[in-house]
């Protein structure tokens, strides 16, 4: 097994077909079809599952996939560090929503000033969603609400959010989940830890919501909760921040509930000039 092996399967599992692989990597289709099989009898294991003229991953193949990835970006990393070169390359990161439109837009401004070589490409989304992308090595890491306990995780936490009920303007004051028991609410999708934060609320309470309406965005619950349909929930920083908030009443959650940390997370063990680099300058705006 070399790297050559390594670079030629992961262009093969990415792309899905030998002859999209060999465009991408500028080889000639036969080459790539002998590594690969000289690379499943090193390994002692069928890597695709051949169907036509397409190649699916197998179980085995997703698995070695994951370390392929490390390994490259390993040599990658430490290619530069003997170079002594600045981050470059693609920099996949993830957060919240309410993180990006709110918390991080001067951070990743910043980051592009100081580190031109680095394409930074940023994903916005839940943050079940975001995990998962850690998690499969699609984004190098993700700002989401923690703290979080996987086991093959770790990250710092980086801001803290005041929780906030939206509600129509002029509703009776909103102290406890008994206040609006049986009212409806909006919120995200299932994999959101703010809709489940908003979710133990009223469990805690022993209140229920009436309907969950989910919803695409903030914005999209503002307008909502706004028009008198419902309440909603969503950081102070997102609200204060919104055009129309001054629509709707809004009032502090329950002591319990009230504030949540937001995390930045990476793979345990995850290599990455790029990543250390945007550690470091995070850390460096939060103690200025």
């Amino acid at each position: 097994m070399d790297l050559v092996q390594l670079e030629i399967f992961k262009a093969v599992a990415e792309q899905g077909s030998i002859s999209a692989a060999a465009q991408h990597i500028h080889r000639v289709p036969s080459n790539l079809t002998t590594r690969i099989k000289q690379l499943e009898e090193d390994l002692g294991v069928a890597l695709f599952i051949r169907e036509k003229s397409r190649l699916r991953l197998s179980p085995a193949g997703w698995n070695f996939l994951e370390y392929t990835r490390r390994i490259l970006d390993l040599v990658h990393e430490a290619r530069l560090t003997v170079a002594g070169e600045d981050p470059q390359g693609t920099f996949s990161l993830g957060s919240l929503e309410s993180t990006a439109a709110v918390r991080i837009p001067a951070l990743l401004a910043a980051y592009n000033q100081r580190y031109p070589k680095v394409d930074l490409d940023l994903s916005t989304g839940p943050s079940g969603t975001m995990l998962e992308g850690v998690l499969s090595g699609r984004l190098v890491a993700a700002f989401v609400d923690g703290p979080v306990l996987h086991p093959t995780l770790e990250g710092i936490p980086v801001f803290e959010e005041e929780m906030m009920v939206i509600a129509p303007l002029n509703h009776a004051p909103v102290t406890r989940a008994q206040d609006v028991n049986g009212e409806n609410i909006y919120a995200f999708r299932a994999n959101c830890s703010y809709r489940h934060h908003f979710e133990n609320w009223f469990v805690q309470d022993q209140a229920v919501p009436g309907k969950i309406h989910e919803m695409e965005s903030y914005h999209g619950m503002l307008a909502c909760v706004s028009a008198g349909a419902g309440l909603a929930m969503m950081p102070r920083s997102m609200l204060d921040n919104m055009p129309g908030c001054s629509t709707v009443s809004a009032f502090p959650m329950s002591e319990d509930f009230r504030y949540l940390k937001t995390w930045l997370v990476w793979r345990r063990g995850t290599v990455s000039r790029s990543l250390s680099m945007f550690v470091k300058l995070l850390e460096e705006r939060r103690a200025s």
